[in-house]
């Protein structure tokens, strides 16, 4: 079986870790929230990943680098529902702490990637 590239981004592969650990953490969330936080973050999580994986089949390096830019505002749209989830008690310090830091490592990859796409 054929492994694409965006399949061997150490970035992508983190982003997909990522989608578990929200998966993870909205199963806690009340059962009201299922169409409200808990789908807004299981998508916005997605995304990260989906875009990269999008971009790579994009012919420019500055087309890559739009879907990289993506990738980064769905990263920034996650960690703000998990700041909105915290201040509403759905997610405790563990979950919110372990989930900014892997937000964090994407993020830095990401404007990596991002500047590498742009200056190749």
């Amino acid at each position: 079986m054929k492994t694409y590239s965006f399949e061997k981004l150490e970035v992508w592969q983190e982003s997909v870790l990522l989608v578990k650990l929200i998966y993870s953490i909205t199963n806690s969330f009340p059962s009201e929230e299922k169409f409200g936080l808990v789908s807004q973050l299981r998508r916005a999580s997605i995304s990260i990943a989906s875009n990269l994986a999008e971009g790579t089949s994009r012919k420019t390096q500055k087309d890559k680098a739009h879907f990289t830019t993506i990738s980064f505002s769905s990263a920034m749209e996650v960690l703000n529902q998990l700041i909105i989830s915290k201040n509403l008690d759905f997610i405790g310090e563990n979950d919110y702490i372990s989930a900014r830091k892997k937000i964090e490592k994407i993020t830095n990859m990401l404007n990596a990637l991002r500047n590498y796409q742009l200056n190749k």
